[in-house]
């Protein structure tokens, strides 16, 4: 299968980096959102983001990518994609109510990916009418500028449902790895300790915010500290995946910091 069209559920800063890079590949696209005013924050963002490539000069036609994408309000305008992906809060409850709808409103040989950075895919999948179809599919943040893009498969994910996305992945210019359904995935299970440690090294008084990050960014060649990533990525998403792996792996060096 060929992935012609994307459908995104979310609009917010994920969503609307995904709607992006989708159009930018030839992808039509319809973006969803219950909000009017994230839709319009996204359509602004997309619009300021493409106008920064011209000004690079890595884009020529900022007008013909925007054409590609719809912003809707209505969930149902997804019915005909060949894919979709939900990219909502890092919040089980909210994931899981996203992919039922998805499942009773989609195609049947349509794939449903979710931008998951954390939660089990299989438990994500097991909501899905056609587990085999669901896959997860995780975006880095910022999603226009970040290369990689990792590909968990559930218990029953297909190989004709992975090689789809991975093909995909690699028409937005992304690089694709594989990552098992584990607490974190690979990326997240890595990143969040030694966020989480920076934290604690400013909870216990070991250095500065400022200091901190200098240390790490001077010490072992970072481009950004720890704890300015942090605050990029969103405490309250770092504070939810260190939950998630806390629960999910039973053990206590993964307490999030008070």
């Amino acid at each position: 299968m060929e992935i012609q069209s994307v459908g995104v559920v979310g609009a917010g800063q994920m969503g609307n980096g995904i709607a992006q890079v989708c159009a930018m590949a030839g992808l039509s696209v319809v973006l969803t959102d219950v909000s009017s005013k994230a839709l319009e924050k996204a359509q602004a963002t997309i619009v300021n983001s493409l106008a920064r490539l011209v000004k690079k000069g890595q884009l020529s036609d900022p007008d013909a990518v925007l054409s590609r994408i719809v912003f809707s309000n209505e969930m149902a305008d997804l019915a005909a994609v060949d894919i979709a992906i939900e990219a909502a809060t890092e919040r089980l409850e909210i994931k899981i109510d996203i992919l039922r709808q998805l499942s009773a409103l989609v195609r049947p040989e349509a794939i449903i990916a979710s931008n998951t950075s954390s939660i089990s895919l299989t438990v994500l999948a097991a909501q899905v009418s056609q587990p085999q179809r669901a896959i997860g599919m995780h975006f880095m943040n910022p999603v226009p500028v970040m290369k990689l893009v990792e590909g968990i498969r559930g218990l029953e994910t297909s190989d004709e449902t992975f090689d789809t996305v991975a093909a995909v992945s690699e028409k937005m210019g992304k690089v694709f790895v594989r990552a098992n359904d584990v607490p974190g995935f690979a990326v997240n299970r890595i990143l969040m300790p030694m966020i989480n440690e920076a934290v604690y090294a400013l909870y216990e008084g070991v250095a500065s915010v400022k200091d901190i990050d200098q240390a790490m960014k001077l010490g072992t060649n970072q481009p950004m500290g720890p704890l300015e990533l942090a605050g990029f990525i969103g405490l309250d998403t770092c504070l939810a995946i260190m939950e998630v792996l806390h629960d999910g792996l039973g053990d206590t060096k993964y307490r999030p910091c008070p």
